[in-house]
């Protein structure tokens, strides 16, 4: 069994944290949180949620070829640290702010936009609103099957801390690009445009192996930014046998240029392309095809 003072840096199944603890953490407390399934997370309630109310699946991270990825949004929630840290992008030194989350966004015509995941309100002495801004926590997708090595290690941790899974079909691991593609890019479409025209900041929370899967983004000063990328990563605490979120880095851009390289994909060898299309083209014309091809010349749709 690996030490429990010790992080597991190779592993032969991908899961690094299960209800907010490593997988070779048996302290009572760690026991405690998988027997409960609960989320040491701010979760909206006690318990873990993710996937599944009344079956969470208590997977926070997992390993990858990039590092230990996270999976579960509420995992950037640890200590708050996040909200902490968009606050002082947001808004000037001494506000006074709080934080809002889930709030509903509508276009001018009172079309859902989504929920932002964190507004940060700022306030004055009598409580009014004086400015606010967004924050978008944004954990990676997973391809594959996650829930199966989960079941398979709750139902004995001790026994199946080193179990094997590299041969079960369906290996979970992150997917970087729906990630940025169906998650990531509408966000900063729908959400950030209306941000945007309102003049409003807000911030990204992403781990580090995503934000390295993103185009090289034209950076800019803190003063002149409208997007702040704050960068995570998970960094194991020897003492108390788990792992921290800890701000690695921030990357300061601007809305439009950072949308304009998330959103746009690089065009490959047009050539590529047609040969693709040849191939298809050959094996229509060399079996009978699924749907009737119409001859537009022979139906007199053609040209005359």
């Amino acid at each position: 069994m690996p030490d429990q003072l010790t992080p597991i840096t190779h592993c032969t199944h991908p899961l690094v944290e299960v209800f907010g603890f490593p997988i070779n953490n048996f302290s009572k407390e760690a026991k405690r949180f998988r027997d409960n399934r609960l989320c040491p997370f701010n979760n909206k309630v006690p318990n873990c949620t993710k996937d599944k109310a009344n079956d969470p699946l208590g997977t926070c991270s997992i390993f990858s070829d990039a590092g230990i990825s996270i999976t579960c949004p509420t995992r950037f929630r640890e200590n708050w640290v996040v909200v902490g840290t968009a606050a002082e992008f947001l808004f000037p030194r001494g506000s006074n702010w709080t934080s809002l989350t889930e709030v509903r966004l509508k276009d001018k015509y009172g079309q859902s936009a989504g929920n932002i995941d964190i507004v940060l309100v700022a306030y004055d002495e009598l409580g009014r609103v004086t400015d606010f801004g967004a924050l978008e926590i944004q954990a990676v997708y997973i391809s594959g099957n996650i829930r199966n090595p989960f079941k398979h290690y709750i139902d004995d941790p001790k026994k199946n801390v080193q179990m094997d899974w590299t041969n079960q079909s369906n290996y979970p691991r992150p997917d970087f690009l729906s990630s940025s593609r169906k998650r990531l890019a509408p966000q900063l479409i729908f959400k950030g445009g209306i941000l945007k025209a309102w003049g409003k900041k807000f911030a990204v929370a992403l781990d580090s192996p995503f934000f390295e899967t993103l185009p090289e983004l034209e950076e800019t000063t803190k003063e002149k930014a409208e997007i702040a990328w704050l960068i995570y990563d998970l960094k194991y605490d020897t003492e108390n046998k788990k792992y921290n979120l800890e701000l690695t880095k921030t990357v300061y851009t601007k809305f439009e240029s950072a949308l304009d390289k998330i959103t746009k994909s690089d065009a490959g060898n047009i050539e590529d392309f047609i040969n693709i299309l040849q191939t298809k083209l050959d094996e229509q014309l060399e079996h009978k095809p699924d749907a009737p091809v119409i001859d537009a010349f022979r139906t007199g749709l053609g040209p005359k």
